[in-house]
């Protein structure tokens, strides 16, 4: 099942379109899993932190939900 394309803020504040939430979460899980690093998506930056982890974690949720 595909799910809508969801809109995230990078560092700059530019909106950065996420086409799968899932394999966006899966790829924070496989390489930026603790700490605090910096991820690159098509050339927006974003800080990976506990808090951003959290963030995506509640959206896949949310879209979960919407689609379920």
């Amino acid at each position: 099942m595909s799910l809508k394309i969801i809109n995230i803020q990078d560092d700059q504040g530019r909106d950065c379109a996420i086409r799968d939430i899932r394999a966006f979460q899966k790829h924070l899980q496989l390489f930026h899993r603790t700490g605090v690093s910096v991820h690159d998506e098509d050339g927006h930056y974003f800080t990976v932190d506990d808090a951003f982890r959290q963030k995506i974690d509640k959206l896949v949720e949310e879209a979960d939900r919407s689609h379920g």
